[in-house]
């Protein structure tokens, strides 16, 4: 039943994990910084702001595809786990599960039907006759702030 990944997911997952750890955000910073402290010495030169713009360019259009590849593998693999919760519970509505096949109309109605179902919990759980914990009046530990005009 589970068969091996593609090159390109295992390529993505991998390229993920590594450029969402704080050591790549710092490499990256520091290679903003080394570029921004090069500046005076090719004297702002429109060569020196095309290298920036185009490695920066290169790199944010080739990790769109990688993010959207782990994305979308994340997404799916939630909407499985989420149908397979959905299947395995007794009063939920089976038609439930795929959901995100349906067109933007129908998933509109069911949206609607959630947000009525849940408006009249909110009305009988107002007015249910539950008692209510106490609050008492809180005190505050520090003096009030002065407003400085």
């Amino acid at each position: 039943m589970i068969s091996r990944t593609s090159w390109f997911a295992r390529f993505a997952q991998h390229v993920s994990h590594i450029t969402g750890r704080p050591t790549a955000f710092i490499f990256a910073l520091a290679v903003i910084g080394v570029w921004g402290i090069t500046g005076p010495i090719f004297r702002f030169s429109d060569t020196w702001q095309l290298v920036i713009n185009t490695g920066t360019t290169i790199i944010t259009f080739l990790m769109v595809f990688v993010i959207q590849n782990t994305q979308n593998r994340d997404t799916a693999a939630m909407h499985i786990k989420i149908d397979e919760l959905i299947r395995v519970t007794g009063r939920a509505r089976n038609i439930l599960i795929d959901l995100e096949e349906l067109d933007d109309r129908d998933l509109e109605i069911l949206r609607r039907d959630f947000e009525c179902l849940a408006e009249e919990e909110r009305r009988r759980a107002h007015s249910s006759e539950l008692p209510r914990a106490k609050v008492s009046p809180r005190k505050s530990a520090r003096a009030p702030r002065r407003r400085r005009f």
